[in-house]
Order: structure tokens, then C-alpha cells, then sequence
């Protein structure tokens, strides 16, 4: 469904009617139409600067209590299979 629109470049899916009925109480809340709220929430959420994320902080996330994967990867992912196999 493509409503009809001044743009044919804008499809709209069809909207859900609880969504839409808190949509224009909260933009009457508001005193402005339903373009101008949605306008709003928009340009409100484009504004927002992107969240930067330290890699860091994938890395060192705990002590491995001395394990060391890496010289026994192959009987772990082995025990991992076997596990798995019942």
C-alpha cells in the first residue's frame, strides 16, 4: 500500500491506528499538527550525535584465570562438538 502523497519518492506503509491516535493527542498536547510533531521527532532524533564507542571496550573484559585458549583451541572446539552431539 502506497498512500497518495505530493512526493512519489515517499511510500508510506500503512499506519497503525493506536500509534497514530497517540501520535495527534500527544501532537495536540503539544499544539502543533501531526507533520509539524513528526517534523519535530526528526529533526530531534538527526540532531542527536552518534554515540561513540571505546573499542576498548570489547578487549579486557575479565581475567581468564590463567587459561590459555589459544595452545588448546583445537580439543576445546572438539569437546565444544562433542557436547553438542550428546
Amino acid at each position: 500500500y502506497v498512500a497518495p502523497t505530493s512526493s512519489p519518492l515517499l511510500p508510506s506503509a500503512r499506519p497503525d491506528r493506536a500509534l497514530t491516535v497517540k501520535s495527534r493527542a500527544r501532537a495536540g498536547e503539544l499544539g502543533v499538527s501531526l507533520a509539524e510533531y513528526v517534523r519535530r521527532l526528526v529533526a530531534a532524533d538527526l540532531a542527536r550525535p552518534s554515540a561513540a564507542v571505546d573499542v576498548a571496550s570489547v578487549f579486557d573484559l575479565g581475567a581468564s584465570g590463567g587459561s590459555d585458549i589459544a595452545s588448546e583451541k583445537d580439543a576445546l572446539i572438539g569437546a565444544a562438538f562433542a557436547d553438542e552431539e550428546g
